[in-house]
């Protein structure tokens, strides 16, 4: 059975980083944005990292930025079209695995995000088939880059999404250390409880990280657990108990990460109710 841990997200600031350390957390996931790849805000987040170490916490993701300018940094926009972003994906990327080899953490690249743009993309290539094709043959050299510090999340878009298993079975093949977002799951499968469980059954050994998020299934609401569709109780057992999870979920206030707490109690009680019913 896997056992919740106390996963919390934040940025590199130190207001973010304190709010969070106050409560111990076992997994801290630095989200991260363009300006932290800056010369100055590099050595801030190196300095960041570093700090929270100080504190104890032996298990830090740095999550790859989201967006770029307009766009979301999406591995699949070809070269040719896009190429200040394709830059960026792969400088960023780059010095996010320096600081992992460095600092021994993890770095977590989104294999796609969704919505129009990337469809736009998508369509850039003769098939969808095409687009995954290259999205592989990227994320397979980011592999010889970052080895056994580097991860890959699930999309809600075209490419590179789980709930498919034969979409699930080409992105085992190329043996990728993966992290599973739950509500990314459960939303490409429209709200689907057995869909989404069956996927984590057939990943689970591939799955190094979990963001554990709640959803009413239908749009990127990222809700605290316990207030959306997802069965959680269906979701426990089927958790690779090695792996580190954190709660990515909105906050009404990012300098207090409550609704992080709540989704982790709300868990925990979980788990020890049904760790009781098994033992009976």
């Amino acid at each position: 059975m896997f056992h919740p841990q106390l996963g919390l997200k934040g940025s590199s600031s130190r207001k973010q980083i304190d709010d969070r350390l106050r409560h111990h957390p076992q997994v801290y996931e630095f989200f991260t944005a363009a300006s932290d790849f800056t010369p100055a805000g590099y050595q801030h987040l190196s300095d960041a990292i570093q700090y929270v170490q100080s504190r104890g916490v032996r298990q830090i993701v740095l999550h790859h930025p989201m967006a770029f300018g307009k766009y979301h940094s999406d591995v699949v926009a070809p070269e040719k079209d896009y190429p200040e972003l394709y830059r960026f994906i792969e400088e960023t990327t780059g010095q996010l695995i320096r600081l992992a080899d460095d600092l021994n953490v993890q770095v977590l690249v989104h294999g796609g995000y969704s919505g129009p743009t990337v469809e736009h993309m998508v369509a850039l290539y003769p098939s969808v088939q095409a687009a995954r094709d290259a999205v592989y043959r990227r994320l397979d050299r980011f592999v010889r880059a970052g080895g056994d510090h580097i991860m890959f999340e699930n999309s809600i878009a075209p490419v590179f999404a789980y709930g498919d298993p034969d979409q699930e079975a080409e992105i085992l093949a190329h043996h990728y250390r993966l992290a599973f977002d739950t509500s990314h799951c459960f939303i490409e499968l429209h709200g689907d409880n057995q869909g989404l469980q069956a996927s984590l059954s057939h990943l689970a050994p591939a799955v190094v990280h979990y963001h554990l998020v709640d959803s009413l299934g239908q749009t990127h609401d990222s809700l605290t657990l316990g207030t959306g569709k997802i069965d959680w109780a269906g979701v426990l057992p089927r958790l690779n108990p090695h792996a580190s999870s954190i709660y990515e979920i909105n906050l009404h206030d990012q300098a207090d990460c409550q609704e992080q707490l709540a989704s982790h109690t709300y868990l925990s009680r979980l788990a020890d109710q049904l760790t009781h019913q098994e033992a009976r």
